[in-house]
């Protein structure tokens, strides 16, 4: 009971713009636009500003690029085989290949292995945001309305306010310069609100969704890849990594979390089958409440 008290409190935000889509109806890219290009910026600096750089970090590091190289790898081949369009193989990346390790994951890990696993946690938070603005971007921008090229894909990705953020708020760590408290609760307060609204903006998306607008065979694979190949590959990673068992087991139960939020404000952003990449959250957010207990008993919790 404790465990689903930790994951429900999503559902009603999701629940909440669900509801105010129905019943008001917003421009739903007009506010997926103010998170990314206002909101996010401020979130992605403040988490590289205010997270420490240690060479502890060089694991976590390297178990996010491997597994989303991997997740990459098996996403493309299920798209081959299933004869995915580009917009259908990016919307099946942003759902398969990235975690809801924030808002979600987090919290689930603080219940399960204490301060101590929550500390893990934020760190690879930061690395995942850090993939998911660039190669989550990438794809997002890749399979657009416009059909953009590789190159106009790569240059949609450098001129992202979010990746300027993150880049200031190293910078300032690395050089040691501290703002004024009163600017920091500024920014605070403009961080704070983007994950709620990219939860609402993922509530408003699922108010429109049509059913003859979802390819379902595309849903379930990407389940499939999301909620047990990637726990999987995230087994196998650390098996081969020198660190110890409480870190090889939150990496293990983020790997398991269901599809990102966030990739649902990519999708509506850039036009990558929305409907498909939020329904395939919602999918998977809600099987979670299954799976995630299941991977929590495989790690003895």
């Amino acid at each position: 009971m404790a465990l689903l008290m930790i994951i429900l409190p999503p559902f009603f935000i999701f629940f909440t713009g669900y509801l105010g889509q129905k019943l008001i109806g917003f421009d739903i890219k007009s506010i997926s636009m103010a998170a990314l290009y206002l909101m996010s910026p401020f979130l992605a600096f403040r988490t590289f500003y205010t997270n420490e750089l240690t060479m502890e970090y060089f694991y976590i590091f390297l178990f996010c690029v491997l597994l989303c190289f991997l997740l990459v790898l098996v996403v493309a081949v299920s798209s081959y085989f299933s004869h995915a369009s580009k917009q259908q193989m990016s919307a099946m990346m942003l759902g398969g290949a990235f975690m809801n390790a924030g808002n979600y994951g987090a919290p689930v890990v603080l219940f399960a292995f204490g301060s101590a696993g929550f500390d893990h946690a934020v760190v690879m938070m930061v690395f995942q945001s850090f993939l998911m603005n660039t190669v989550g971007l990438f794809f997002a921008s890749l399979g657009g309305e416009e059909g953009a090229s590789i190159g106009d894909s790569f240059k949609r990705v450098i001129r992202m306010p979010v990746l300027h953020g993150a880049i200031v708020g190293v910078s300032l760590q690395l050089f040691s310069i501290k703002l004024p408290e009163t600017f920091m609760e500024a920014f605070n307060m403009i961080a704070n609100a983007s994950i709620p609204t990219v939860m609402l903006v993922l509530g408003m998306q699922l108010a429109v969704i049509t059913k003859k607008r979802v390819a379902y065979q595309f849903v379930s694979a990407i389940t499939l890849i999301r909620m047990f190949i990637s726990p999987a590959l995230a087994v196998l990673i650390v098996s081969f990594m020198p660190i110890d068992t409480l870190l090889k087991n939150v990496l293990i139960l983020l790997a398991a979390m269901p599809a990102a939020a966030n990739t649902t404000m990519f999708a509506v952003q850039f036009g990558t089958e929305p409907d498909l990449v939020s329904f395939t959250t919602l999918v998977t957010t809600i099987l979670s409440i299954v799976t995630i207990p299941l991977v929590l008993l495989y790690l003895g919790v």
